[in-house]
């Protein structure tokens, strides 16, 4: 079983991925709204109240105590400005521990890296603190997505669940190449953080 995951900033070279606060909900509103951002997940950019309400319900925790709720906010560092998030949605059983991943990178700020470098500093977050299964579900049409989830170390498996391909991430990630873009992420990302909350926060809600 992993140590406790007690979110915490995760510093990379440009970024620092602070833990959520419902005091974000203002900007990341701004951030994140632009239409486009649901073409591959359904739904509609929130109001800084709604998304405010559901920051809260994710900062209080799952209440099923095999699962744990982590994200974080993209914070980058020279502008002090956020750009996005990420997310992990942790899980323990007998078989051992495994976390679903995501993340959103606001429309202004894609093409830039931002969300392979986030990705990747969270998936060194979870592997020191050994989880070892980590998993993203992407919409097959969702190249940018995709190419973050390569870079990070993730390749696709043949399983399909509402419409979104599962990728796992490989043990090792050897001369990966980092993405062109930094576009928003998976449908679990946004629908994890910015629609309904549920007990499965990295799964797609319907």
């Amino acid at each position: 079983m992993p140590p406790a995951m007690d979110t915490e900033a995760i510093h990379t070279r440009r970024l620092t991925l602070l833990p959520l606060l419902a005091d974000h909900a203002g900007e990341l509103a701004a951030v994140l709204s632009d239409p486009a951002l649901h073409t591959f997940t359904g739904g509609a950019p929130a109001s800084p109240e709604a998304l405010r309400t559901r920051h809260e319900r994710l900062v209080a925790g799952s209440p099923d105590p095999a699962v744990t709720w982590c994200n974080w906010v993209i914070q980058l560092r020279d502008r002090g400005c956020l750009a996005g998030t990420v997310q992990a949605t942790v899980t323990v059983d007998a078989h051992g521990s495994a976390a679903e991943v995501a993340w959103v990178v606001g429309t202004d700020w894609q093409r830039r890296g931002i969300a392979t470098e986030a990705a990747r500093g969270l998936v060194a977050w979870l592997r020191h603190r050994s989880v070892q299964t980590l998993i993203a579900h992407i919409h097959p049409d969702h190249h940018a997505s995709a190419a973050v989830a390569a870079a990070a170390g993730f390749t696709p498996t043949g399983h399909e669940q509402d419409g979104e391909t599962r990728w796992q991430r490989v043990p090792e990630v050897a001369g990966s190449r980092t993405a062109a873009g930094g576009a928003a992420g998976s449908g679990a990302a946004y629908d994890a953080v910015y629609a309904a909350t549920s007990d499965a926060a990295g799964r797609r809600a319907r």
